[in-house]
Formats: structure tokens, C-alpha cells, sequence
């Protein structure tokens, strides 16, 4: 008889569902933090030039998919896909 061996997906669906919100959670939103900081790095004037009119569209757009992922978890389905460009 073959031998089965089980791979993280399978370890993973036999996880607890609050254990894996948690895990996924934590490096989820981990990794948004960094991605958002270094979009804050952008502001450096010594190393980019941009006008009020970029910062602008840039705190619209993260704030309106702030806003979905808040309605989300109010269990308001709100699922508009966007890729931004100035």
C-alpha cells in the first residue's frame, strides 16, 4: 500500500477555523502594514518629486479599500477589484 503523506493544505484544513483566522490574520495583515509603510516611504522629497494631487488619489484609494475590507466584515459585500495608476 502506497504511503500518504500530507502536505501543509491538508494540515492546514484540519486546523481549527479560529486558528487559521488567527494565523492568516496575524501575516496577512503584517505584511499590509509593511507594504503600507513603505508606500509612506514615497514622501522622501530628497528622492521623489509628486504633487498634492498624487498624495491625494493615493490616501483616496487606500482609504476606499479600507473602507470595503470594514464593510466586508460587516457582512456588506462590497467586491470591486481596482489596480491603481496615477
Amino acid at each position: 500500500m502506497p504511503k500518504t503523506t500530507k502536505g501543509p493544505a491538508q494540515a492546514s484544513a484540519r486546523r481549527d477555523p479560529r486558528e487559521r483566522f488567527v494565523s492568516l490574520a496575524n501575516s496577512r495583515v503584517t505584511a499590509a502594514i509593511n507594504q503600507i509603510r513603505l508606500v509612506g516611504n514615497l514622501s522622501n522629497r530628497k528622492n521623489y518629486e509628486y504633487t498634492a494631487e498624487d498624495v491625494a488619489k493615493i490616501t483616496r484609494t487606500l482609504q476606499r479599500e479600507l473602507d470595503e475590507l470594514k464593510a466586508k466584515f460587516k457582512g456588506e459585500e462590497k467586491n470591486g477589484s481596482s489596480v491603481f495608476s496615477l
